[in-house]
């Protein structure tokens, strides 16, 4: 979704959260319920007599991974920092995204596909946030194939990216590891160079050739956070 904002182009690259939305192969879907709803509140006769007030409140029940969501260090490095302990300029910053949508389901991105991506993309990667687009959520939300099918980011990608001063990456899907790992060599080597990641990004073919950018996706200040739902945006 995009919208026009005092000439700029905003755009919405989250997913929705709703009740029962498909999750990580791994884990549970969100559970969201009415807890009042505007009928029941009416009992408590709140407000006036001429202008009764009512309200409605949700029960939610999630993951920190559920979702577009960001990974703290803490995720993936016992002892690493939780998601309030990270600096708040790791969450925005100037951005790119590299068109990568002839990798297939189960593919893997690796340095040559991101070099090639590179260079068609124009921009000079060095401490970007840097948005890896596959068509990979287009092709298959909601269907279950979006939890078991992705592609995956190599180590040796994320050495790349690492090299170039990017500490930050994103993709679509449930992880930046290929469905089925159990190796999680993006994970492994964001631990072992200190890079944080996004998943689950969605409308990232909207960002695609239009050079730098500015992205947003800050997340809650959970105390302890493994992980946070964000609302992540691009501005052009």
């Amino acid at each position: 979704m995009t919208s026009p904002s005092r000439n700029r182009t905003v755009v919405d690259l989250s997913l929705e959260i709703s009740n029962g939305m498909p999750a990580h192969a791994l884990f549970p879907s969100p559970i969201i319920l009415p807890y009042v709803t505007h009928d029941q509140a009416r009992s408590a006769g709140l407000g006036t007599a001429g202008d009764p007030f009512t309200y409605a409140v949700n029960y939610i029940s999630m993951l920190e991974h559920v979702g577009t969501h960001v990974d703290a260090p803490l995720h993936i490095e016992d002892g690493g920092p939780s998601i309030d302990q990270v600096p708040l300029d790791w969450f925005a910053g100037r951005a790119v995204c590299l068109d990568l949508r002839h990798i297939p389901d189960l593919g893997d991105l690796d340095v040559p596909e991101l070099e090639a991506a590179e260079r068609e993309a124009g921009v000079e990667i060095s401490d970007h946030i840097v948005l890896l687009c596959t068509g990979f959520h287009a092709r298959h939300w909601p269907n279950r194939e979006v939890v078991t099918n992705n592609p995956g980011i190599t180590a040796e990608a994320t050495h790349w990216l690492a090299d170039r001063g990017s500490r930050v990456h994103g993709v679509e899907g449930p992880s930046t590891d290929k469905g089925g790992t159990k190796e999680f060599p993006n994970h492994r080597t964001c631990r072992d160079r200190g890079l944080i990641h996004y998943e689950w990004l969605v409308n990232l073919e909207e960002l695609l050739g239009k050079g730098e950018f500015w992205f947003t996706g800050y997340p809650l200040k959970w105390l302890g956070g493994t992980g946070s739902p964000v609302r992540a945006i691009a501005t052009l």
